[in-house]
């Protein structure tokens, strides 16, 4: 791996980005909980868990381009099925 002072900063501020949108994305597991969801609703969301366990091996590989890809995913299926809840 490169020693790049500018490849270690990027890695380090990637990292803290996936690991605040990962604590989000938890907030919004728990609001999504407390909704009466359709079947298909339900779907959604356990697609969007799954994508989130996802982030968790992409970062444990110290991928965090992907692992922000796929956080940001999970977390905008959510955030879909919490603004058609709420209106």
């Amino acid at each position: 791996m490169l020693s790049c002072p500018f490849i270690k900063r990027y890695t380090m501020e990637l990292e803290d980005r996936v690991k605040r949108t990962v604590a989000i994305f938890n907030e919004n597991v728990s609001a999504v909980a407390g909704l009466n969801l359709t079947e298909a609703e339900v779907r959604v969301v356990e697609l969007a868990k799954m994508y989130a366990s996802d982030t968790s091996a992409f970062i444990k590989n110290g991928d965090y381009v992907t692992a922000f890809s796929a956080i940001e995913y999970a977390h905008g299926l959510l955030d879909a099925i919490i603004k058609i809840k709420k209106g």
